[in-house]
């Protein structure tokens, strides 16, 4: 699974740009599947209930799924607002987006290559204030440590870059990391010189994981 460009984990926001007269809202938010994406669109919609358009386009790549791009109109002239929008999430191949941008009509008519631009300048405006992150496919493994092991281990596996998703204290210590096939061989030969063989891990499998950039 190659690695993805996303939003960071939680993004929501928006930006607003006029012309003639036209108000252009963008708002874009990380959506991690289709019922996520439909759910913000619709949200949108309720925001702004008198505006004419509330236009959407979106990008996701959900695990274990194939990967789904979607573009809405939502009444302006075909192919000038939606695919546009779409368009600049491609150019930055970014997934697991949704896009909206709400129109409120200035009473000029802007014309087809007017809508291009005003839906795509939006589109990538308000991702110029977006933080990113990369969702890598990682390998998931855990081991049980001594408490009086478990600080020095967990911070010189955090040294050789592994990425801590857990640590739960109890009578032991039970470390959740993900790495890459390369650094679990090496975090596989740290583990065990550090406690003499007396640890090792357990695989649990990929799963992708946020890494912010």
């Amino acid at each position: 699974m190659s690695p993805l460009r996303v939003l960071r984990s939680g993004t929501r926001l928006s930006h607003e740009i006029e012309i003639k007269r036209s108000r252009f809202i963008a708002a874009i938010a990380r959506t991690d599947s289709p019922e996520e994406a439909r759910a913000f669109i619709n949200s949108i919609k309720e925001e702004h209930p008198q505006a004419r358009h509330n236009c959407s386009a979106w990008m996701i790549a959900e695990e274990g799924q194939s990967p789904s791009q979607h573009s809405s109109d939502d009444g302006e002239p075909s192919g000038t607002a939606g695919t546009p929008m779409l368009d600049v999430l491609t150019r930055n191949e970014l997934w697991n987006v949704t896009v909206v941008v709400t129109r409120y009509f200035g009473g000029i008519l802007l014309g087809a290559g007017g809508l291009v631009r005003a839906y795509s300048s939006a589109t990538s405006e308000a991702l110029a204030l977006a933080s990113f992150a990369r969702l890598e496919a990682l390998t998931v493994v855990e081991t049980e440590l001594d408490p009086i092991d478990a600080g020095r281990i967990e911070a010189e596996l955090r040294r050789m870059g592994a990425q801590v998703l857990a640590t739960e204290w109890s009578q032991n210590v039970l470390i959740r990391l993900a790495m890459s096939p390369d650094q679990l061989e090496s975090a596989t030969a740290l583990l065990a010189n550090l406690s003499s063989g007396k640890y090792s891990f357990r695989e649990l499998g990929q799963r992708y994981i946020e890494i912010e950039e």
